[in-house]
C-alpha cells in the first residue's frame, strides 16, 4: 500500500511538472524555477496546452469580472487585450504575424521559411497582427453586448489551443529546414514537435473542449463543423505555400481558431446564454 501511494504522488509530482513546464513555454507566469526541464518532457507537456488555455482564461475572467463594474465596458476591454498579450508574451501573435509575412511575402519555399525565420516584421505581418488584434476586440465587444464573454473566453482559450496542437498529429514539421545564420540555434517548438500518444491527444480533446458543456447543442454542432473544416483548410494551406508546420503556424492556427470560436459563438448564442 505504501508503495502504491508513493508511486502515485511521484505520477502526479510528474504530471504537475509536465503542466509547470507547459505554462512556462506558453505563458509568462513566473513558473520556470519551479519546474524541471528537458526536451523529452517538454514534449510530453503538450498535452497540457489546453490546461494553460484555461488558466489564462481563469486570470482573464477574473480580471473582467472586477474590472469592468469599476470602468466600464470599453476601457475593461483594453485592459483585457493587453493583459492577454502579456500573459503570453504575444507568443501566437508573433507567430500570426511571422507567417503572414513568409508566406505572402516569399515566392519560393526557402524565401518564405527565411522570412518566417528573421525577428524583424513587414508589413504584410503587421497588417496581420493589427487586423487581428482590432477583430478580437470587436468580437469581444459583441460577446459581451450578449452576456456572452465570459463563457467565450473559458471555451476559446482551451479549445483554440487543443486544435492547434492537434496539427503535429498529421503534419510534417519543417522547422529544421529554415535557413538560419546560426547554424547551431534551433527552433523553440521543436521539442513539441512529434505526435503525441493516443492517450494524450484524447486528454487534449477532453481538456480543450469541456467547456461546450455549457453550450446548446445546436451551437456545440455549428462548432464542430466549423472547427473541423477551419482546421482542414488551415492544414491545406500551410501545406501548400511551407509543406507542413512550424512553431509559427501553431501560434497561426491557435489565433484564427479563437477568432473563429468568437465568431461562431455570436452567431449561435441566445443573448442570456453567456449569463454565468
Amino acid at each position: 500500500m505504501f508503495n502504491s501511494n508513493m508511486a502515485c504522488v511521484s505520477y502526479l509530482k510528474y504530471q504537475f511538472n509536465l503542466f509547470l513546464l507547459a505554462t512556462s513555454f506558453f505563458t509568462r507566469l513566473p513558473v520556470t524555477e519551479y519546474c524541471h526541464y528537458s526536451p523529452s518532457k517538454m514534449r510530453r507537456a503538450s498535452q497540457f496546452f489546453p490546461l494553460v488555455g484555461w488558466l489564462i482564461a481563469g486570470i482573464l475572467v477574473l480580471e473582467f469580472s472586477i474590472l469592468q463594474p469599476l470602468l466600464g465596458l470599453l476601457p475593461s476591454l483594453c485592459l483585457l487585450l493587453i493583459s492577454s498579450i502579456l500573459l503570453t508574451g504575444a507568443l501566437h501573435e508573433d507567430g500570426l504575424a511571422d507567417i503572414c509575412d513568409g508566406i505572402w511575402g516569399g515566392y519560393s519555399l526557402e524565401r518564405k521559411l527565411a522570412i518566417m525565420k528573421d525577428s524583424r516584421i513587414g508589413t504584410y505581418g503587421t497588417c496581420g497582427l493589427v487586423l487581428a488584434l482590432l477583430t478580437k476586440f470587436v468580437l469581444w465587444w459583441q460577446l459581451a453586448q450578449q452576456a456572452s464573454l465570459i463563457l467565450a473566453l473559458v471555451l476559446a482559450y482551451p479549445l483554440s489551443r487543443a486544435l492547434a496542437i492537434s496539427l503535429v498529429q498529421d503534419m510534417k514539421y519543417v522547422s529544421n529546414q529554415i535557413p538560419c545564420a546560426d547554424k547551431h540555434k534551433g527552433s523553440k517548438s521543436e521539442p513539441l514537435a512529434k505526435p503525441m500518444t493516443t492517450q494524450s491527444l484524447i486528454f487534449v480533446l477532453v481538456t480543450g473542449a469541456s467547456a461546450c458543456l455549457l453550450l446548446p447543442l445546436s451551437t456545440i454542432f455549428y462548432l464542430f463543423i466549423g472547427c473541423i473544416s477551419f482546421r482542414y483548410l488551415l492544414k491545406y494551406w500551410l501545406n501548400k505555400h511551407i509543406k507542413g508546420y512550424t512553431g509559427d503556424a501553431l501560434g497561426t492556427a491557435q489565433q484564427l481558431q479563437e477568432l473563429l470560436i468568437y465568431f461562431i459563438l455570436i452567431a449561435n448564442l441566445p443573448i442570456n446564454v453567456g449569463q454565468l
